[in-house]
């Protein structure tokens, strides 16, 4: 279990490096797709899916689309919205 774990924790955050070359590189379809992607293993995910989409996934983006001061409230699918304001709030930003 540990190493499946360990796997989807990778393979979140690979896929939030794809996300963000698609931003970088202009594609907004793409890195739309892949938010829209993610925010369906969000709400549909195992509990360890769901916990590596946020705790890598979301904060990786979010964080990366805030120091290129993007705006992400067009960008983020609701849920994936709420989740990234979930973790604002926490951080006490």
């Amino acid at each position: 279990m540990k190493n499946q774990v360990n796997t989807i924790y990778k393979q979140a955050e690979r896929f939030a490096e794809i996300t963000k070359k698609s931003i970088i590189s202009g594609n907004i379809v793409r890195a739309k797709k892949c938010l829209a992607l993610a925010e369906r293993l969000f709400i549909s995910g195992s509990i360890e899916t769901k916990n590596a989409i946020s705790n890598v996934y979301v904060f990786s983006v979010s964080s990366f689309m805030e120091i290129r001061h993007c705006n992400i409230s067009h960008l983020f699918p609701q849920t994936l919205k709420a989740e990234y304001i979930k973790q604002v709030n926490a951080s006490g930003v």
